[in-house]
């Protein structure tokens, strides 16, 4: 049965204004600030097999448009009425990415079969674990990450499986907490339940069941006309996380991403193996993990904003994803930090598509930003606090078509900031600025968006503060088409005293009161030649905080006299900087990379990857650490023989790996 256009489109409303019920009611219901006001949460509608075919525009995160329940729903041998399921474990199905996430679905069923599913999932606060909040750079395997549940039935028929909530709240630092989000997910899925059957009512089951395929094929058609309009081609594009593990070597990402007609391949090879810390993607090896595609969703809705956004659009991609490695990592890998991976496994494949469509894509977002965790004693009444503060986000690039937004993008998934007033109110801390951080967006013809940054100070002992996702304070997001890079990001302990600290990507801090924490991501990359920015738009920055007058004058060249641009001054000084201006510079990777790139050139990676690939698993990450220690500080232009001979060196030191090697050859 085809569905015609009118109805599909009328059908697709209806079925986004069901996911966003669902989404209003979770929002309305919930206990934890980090749902309630950050709104870290989906809800969407699937089709029987798993497959999104709607989630809402307005309301949670924006990462997770392609996500397939598939494996999760095949897990359950039998669906009732009035059953809902749930799972937050990242390696029973990988539909969880990481333990904090609580996902759910529920069957829907109208004559006794089996239409769809309703589903989403909210962050809790904290699950367990070795670490309050239940994330830590320093995790090294899942079990430190809290309590993992496998899909399993929470409501069977209507009635609470008591048993298994009572497992859960027993392992969580605020089990009231954890409780009342999770009866705001039930609510959630009662809701979806209730709009699925009014759809139906309306358009009847043979029309619903055929629609729902009909949007996922007419998403997939939209996707592959956007990809044909893109030049065929292989596009190479490498970034950093500033490290591998606490104290450790950066951490690399590398993608070829391979447009030919209207298909695209994201091709991994080259990224580093799985790590012994929490910054491990956990895909499970799908092609099409959400994981994977939010970069590309992201894009396509870009160039096409009539964009069904919808699971279908992934029926277009395919990757490559060697096993083992940070972006598919083996059981039992550490996964908590995945926001941090994902963040930068984004900003790779934004490098890659804007060398395919310079004219219409944007520079690097920022990142390195954290969610900050808080757990500490109210002074007012005693009881412990467990509670994020509020993402430290960063803006959006700036691209052919203007600036970067402020203070948020599509890189943090567009979370919500907390209110100061809410923080203060809910959290024993004391939030002194709360606010965009000056000269922080890379500067261009259309300027980065700018960081956040927060100052808070602490009023009770023992005040444990996590900072997630702490990273680019070493690698820059990057500028494009002669625009700068923005700004790295800054985690400092009791700044301006005789006491300053620099915490680095310190992720986990026991502070006491009167301690001050000040903390702001990095700002995202300008796009296009600063010195061609508008005058006007240069002294509007400054008189917004967003620019300082120094930074408008080496930067901009543009001249600030008693708080007014001197016209005649900037002619001058923009002529003597346009000197000094390096021609198609089409990447500006800031300095942080390009010193690095002298002693880790793409030749000794690429060595170091095939390496890598022919050891077991268990050895690449310390393989990689001990060449990585032999490298030091030289400079090698040798097309990696360096890399080859201490491998060789190594071989003889560690037998056990060369013993290891014959036997898998054998």
């Amino acid at each position: 049965m085809k569905v015609d256009k009118i109805t599909l489109e009328i059908l697709k409303n209806h079925s986004r204004a069901a996911a966003e019920s669902m989404a209003y009611t979770l929002y309305r219901t919930a206990h934890s600030t980090f749902v309630k006001e950050t709104e870290d949460f989906t809800c969407g509608i699937t089709t029987p097999h798993g497959e999104t075919f709607a989630s809402p525009v307005e309301l949670g995160v924006t990462w997770f448009v392609g996500l397939n329940y598939k494996t999760v729903i095949e897990m359950i041998d039998e669906y009732e009425e009035g059953d809902i399921c749930i799972t937050n474990d990242p390696y029973s199905g990988h539909v969880s990415t990481h333990s904090p996430d609580m996902h759910c679905w529920k069957p829907v069923f109208s004559g006794g079969e089996l239409v769809c599913f309703v589903v989403g999932h909210i962050h809790n606060t904290d699950v367990g674990g070795a670490v309050p909040a239940s994330i830590s750079r320093t995790l090294s395997e899942i079990h430190q990450e809290g309590i993992r549940i496998p899909p399993t039935k929470i409501v069977r028929r209507g009635e609470f499986n008591k048993e298994v909530l009572d497992i859960m709240l027993t392992n969580v630092r605020m089990p009231e907490q954890n409780w009342g989000d999770l009866k705001a997910q039930i609510a959630a899925m009662n809701t979806g339940e209730r709009r699925v059957h009014e759809i139906i009512d309306k358009f009847g089951v043979d029309v619903f069941k055929a629609g729902i395929q009909d949007l996922l094929s007419y998403a997939e058609a939209q996707a592959r006309s956007i990809i044909s309009s893109l030049p065929d081609g292989n596009y190479f594009f490498a970034d950093y996380m500033d490290e591998d593990s606490e104290d450790g070597y950066p951490c690399r990402l590398a993608l070829t991403l391979v447009i030919s007609g209207d298909r695209i391949t994201l091709d991994f090879t080259g990224s580093d193996p799985q790590i012994e810390s929490s910054i491990n993607i956990p895909t499970g090896g799908q092609e099409r993990h959400a994981l994977l595609m939010v970069g590309v969703i992201y894009i396509l809705y870009s160039l096409d904003p009539k964009l069904f956004l919808n699971a279908g659009i992934c029926r277009a991609i395919s990757s490559v994803l060697p096993e083992g490695s940070v972006i598919n990592p083996a059981f039992p890998a550490a996964v908590g930090l995945r926001t941090l991976s994902v963040q930068r496994l984004m900003g790779l494949i934004f490098g890659a598509f804007v060398q395919a469509a310079p004219e219409k894509l944007p520079a690097s977002p920022a990142s390195g930003g954290p969610i900050m965790n808080v757990n500490t004693i109210d002074n007012r009444n005693g009881r412990r606090v467990v509670a994020a503060v509020g993402p430290i986000t960063g803006g959006a690039g700036g691209s052919p078509l203007g600036d970067g937004t402020e203070g948020s993008g599509a890189n943090s998934s567009f979370l919500k900031n907390t209110p100061v007033e809410i923080n203060e109110i809910e959290v024993p801390i004391k939030i002194r600025r709360y606010g965009l951080a000056a000269d922080s967006g890379g500067a261009g013809k259309f300027r980065g968006g700018t960081a956040i940054e927060m100052w808070f100070e602490a009023l009770a002992p023992n005040t444990r503060v996590t900072a997630r996702n702490m990273d680019r304070t070493r690698f820059t997001s990057w500028g494009v088409q002669n625009g700068r890079a923005g700004a790295p990001s800054y985690f400092l302990l009791n700044p301006n005293t005789n006491e300053e600290r620099n915490l680095g990507n310190l992720d986990f801090i026991k502070i006491g009161p009167g301690d001050v924490i000040h903390v702001a991501s990095g700002g995202a990359g300008g796009w296009g030649n600063p010195q061609e920015r508008a005058i006007e738009a240069v002294c509007q920055d400054v008189k917004r905080g967003f620019v300082s007058e120094k930074s408008a004058l080496d930067d901009y060249g543009v001249v600030i006299f008693k708080g007014n641009c001197d016209l005649e001054a900037t002619s001058k000084q923009r002529s003597k900087l346009m000197t000094h201006v390096s021609d198609n510079k089409f990447f500006d990777y800031g300095a942080g990379r390009v010193e690095y790139e002298k002693i880790w050139n793409r030749e000794n990676y690429d060595t170091l990857t095939k390496i890598l690939a022919k050891i077991p698993i268990h050895w690449r990450f310390f393989i990689k650490h001990r060449i990585f220690e032999m490298v030091g500080d030289q400079e090698t232009f040798d097309n990696g023989q360096k890399i080859s001979t201490y491998f060789e060196s190594l071989l003889t030191e560690f037998p056990q790996l060369q013993e290891t090697l014959k036997q898998k050859m054998d």
